[in-house]
């Protein structure tokens, strides 16, 4: 959740997880999916997004683990809740009520024994329409459609390339500026992770890494603007819905595993 994103880059300083470092973020991330279990369970029009960041911080703490989040270069809250044409970063609100119709992305991050764990879900609140239900859906397959992708010796843009044109195919776009990061033992590492990258572009997949996949999708236009009242929340500059869904993935010598969804 930086709040300002480089264009893809190569760098060569991306970290190469151990066996027992992705197993730390394994833990961290089974935490996390429990938390997005929890938030699932309890959604409902009625609840305001203050209490999904109660519902975050209490169970997150219970567990012996604590909301990454909280306090990240001053960000106020546990939780990222963006709702309707917010794409991310969404400060929780007492006065922020769900209402029918409403989409959401609950976005959890997690720090158990010093290895972070990241992962967002879109909910849809109550009977939503049906352009809403579509661009929900399409922003999930987008994430499967990236999945596909990762494989050892493959360049990281492949995977963002893919996920762009999916999106474009079912008439939505994606936010350039905005993208996925390497995590595990940072909240945020390298390698920056496009999904507008060009096919054949950035860093090469190896054994070991360990980075969000986690497209925001515009039913509109792709451009955005950041809150100025409080320098976080990042809403669609045309006012139209936005939709993202995210997982934490390790590359393996023969593929991938997802380590939180």
């Amino acid at each position: 959740m930086r709040r300002k994103r480089k264009r893809i880059m190569k760098t060569g300083n991306v970290p190469v997880k151990s066996r027992s470092q992705i197993d730390g973020i394994r833990e961290s991330g089974r935490i996390n999916t429990a938390v997005l279990d929890y938030v699932q369970q309890n959604i409902r029009a009625g609840v305001s997004t203050a209490e999904i960041d109660r519902w975050v911080y209490d169970l997150t703490t219970d567990m012996g683990a604590v909301p990454a989040p909280l306090n990240y270069e001053g960000f106020p809250k546990s939780v990222c809740t963006s709702l309707n044409d917010v794409v991310c970063h969404g400060i929780p609100d007492e006065d922020e009520v769900l209402k029918e119709g409403d989409i959401i992305n609950v976005d959890v991050s997690t720090v158990y024994k010093g290895y972070y764990s990241d992962a967002s879900r879109m909910f849809c609140i109550g009977s939503v329409s049906a352009d809403k239900k579509h661009l929900v859906q399409t922003a999930k397959e987008a994430v499967l459609v990236g999945l596909m992708e990762v494989k050892p010796w493959k360049p990281i843009g492949d995977m963002g390339h893919a996920i762009h044109i999916y999106a474009q195919s079912q008439g939505y776009s994606v936010v350039e500026e905005i993208g996925g990061h390497g995590v595990g033992l940072e909240f945020h590492e390298e390698p920056w992770v496009s999904y507008t990258a060009p096919k054949g572009s950035g860093e090469i997949l190896v054994p070991g890494m360990v980075f969000t996949i986690e497209p925001m999708i515009n039913m509109g236009t792709p451009d955005f603007y950041i809150d100025e009242e409080n320098g976080w929340t990042v809403r669609t500059a045309d006012g139209m819905p936005s939709a993202q869904w995210e997982v934490t993935v390790a590359v393996l010598e023969r593929g991938y595993e997802i380590l939180t969804h």
